[in-house]
């Protein structure tokens, strides 16, 4: 199929309305102040779908998405995709079980990147919730969310993120002052892994101000 057709193909509209669907929600929970954050999912092999930068996330539609190959280079359009599509489409490229790509910008997202940034990285441990991550079925176990310097230059930022996904199993990050990666084989798994990194950098940020 050429390039020209992918951006009309009936499984692109339907990644960008449940893309559409899902920021609007994330919007409502103050996951994504201003235009900030980006979103995405594989179309196939070699391309997907991604948020064109510079969109309030909170009333997307069709036309707020684009195509871009595994490079992260546009494909049929002269539109501009997110400024961090690299490490999108990165995660595409390590993972080909991986279809969804989320990256928020919360408060107690940032506040924790800043925090922990020093110990480069935020321990969490003991939560019934680390079972809401693929893989995991016990509470009895802990997982380091890594925590990256923030770089404006995202192929450097991704040079960075490299190692951490080829040690995997891995399914986000934080950078540091800026916001979180997250992604899981569908869309449903990539929002379930957010809400529960959400919930528990939230019960760790509480629990630091209970301890001082």
């Amino acid at each position: 199929m050429t390039t020209k057709h992918l951006a009309t193909r009936a499984d692109f509209a339907q990644r960008a309305e449940s893309l559409a669907r899902l920021a609007a929600e994330l919007a409502r929970r103050d996951l994504t102040p201003a235009t900030s954050s980006n979103f995405s999912m594989r179309l196939d092999a070699d391309h997907a779908v991604i948020t064109i930068s510079g969109r309030d996330k909170g009333s997307l539609g069709v036309e707020d998405f684009m195509i871009v190959d595994a490079q992260g280079q546009a494909v049929g359009t002269d539109a501009r995709p997110s400024a961090e599509t690299g490490l999108h489409v990165q995660v595409y490229r390590r993972f080909p079980e991986v279809t969804c790509v989320l990256h928020t910008h919360s408060r107690q997202q940032t506040v924790a990147s800043l925090f922990w940034a020093a110990q480069g990285g935020v321990r969490l441990e003991g939560y019934e919730l680390l079972k809401a991550f693929h893989g995991n079925n016990t509470h009895e176990t802990a997982m380091t969310l890594p925590i990256l310097p923030n770089n404006q230059d995202i192929a450097a930022l991704a040079t960075q993120v490299e190692p951490l996904l080829a040690a995997g199993p891995i399914w986000a990050y934080l950078i540091a002052g800026h916001g979180l990666y997250v992604w899981g084989r569908d869309a449903a798994e990539a929002k379930r892994h957010l809400d529960a990194i959400e919930f528990m950098l939230g019960c760790e940020l509480d629990l630091t101000r209970l301890r001082t």
